[in-house]
């Protein structure tokens, strides 16, 4: 970290990074095949509609209208929606790694994330996602997307950090390259071992306390 300037501020993804993703093909799959539906039909239909839903301009059940609820079907919507809600899980050691950091080296945490909106509000009151964040800049309340690098730039308004000040902790390397063109350091993620060891050598160190009421 010679020569570098002191981070005070982390952005982070949630979907692969602190928690599983929301509503990826994984959990589509596992839907196709507890609730018997087509799987291709259900993918194409995610696909025409989900960059809008991802940009809060689709509601759930307007999501569910046209993906799944198009036709009759033999069980409820609250039943399908508590499935979707239920595929979140955290990702090992993640959210209290991020909350030691916090306390630690008194760092700002900004979350920068691709998410629709009801499934982004029940994963940060679910997993207690604002007991530690800042400030979330989910797509969903920001209407605009990841690859678009205008949201990194709202991140860095409302944080009011420079980019040389933050890291960005992602799994999804084009959106690593994309913070590291507007300056933003960054850690492509792939397991809490190598992401805190990365951490260390950026002198953010963890000192392993456990901070209550982090999971």
């Amino acid at each position: 970290m010679n020569g570098s300037p002191k981070i005070t501020d982390l952005f982070l993804d949630i979907g692969g990074v602190l928690l599983t993703d929301g509503w990826d093909h994984r959990a589509r799959k596992r839907a196709a095949a507890e609730f018997r539906l087509d799987l291709a039909d259900l993918n194409d239909r995610h696909l025409l509609t989900f960059a809008t839903y991802e940009e809060g301009k689709l509601t759930l059940e307007e999501y569910l209208d046209g993906v799944v609820f198009y036709k009759r079907r033999p069980f409820t919507r609250a039943r399908f929606r508590r499935f979707m809600f239920a595929q979140s899980k955290p990702r090992p050691g993640m959210i209290a790694l991020v909350a030691r950091l916090k306390i630690r080296h008194r760092l700002k945490i900004t979350v920068v994330s691709n998410e629709a909106r009801e499934l982004n509000s029940h994963r940060i009151r679910k997993f207690g996602l604002d007991r530690f964040v800042d400030s979330f800049v989910s797509s969903c309340f920001v209407h605009i997307r990841k690859p678009d690098a205008d949201i990194f730039r709202l991140a860095l308004d409302i944080s009011q950090a420079a980019p040389r000040q933050v890291l960005y902790i992602e799994n999804t390397p084009m959106f690593v390259q994309i913070a590291e063109g507007l300056g933003i350091r960054s850690i492509l993620h792939t397991d809490y071992a190598s992401t805190r060891a990365k951490l260390a050598s950026l002198g953010l160190h963890d000192d392993g306390a456990r901070v209550h009421g982090i999971r």
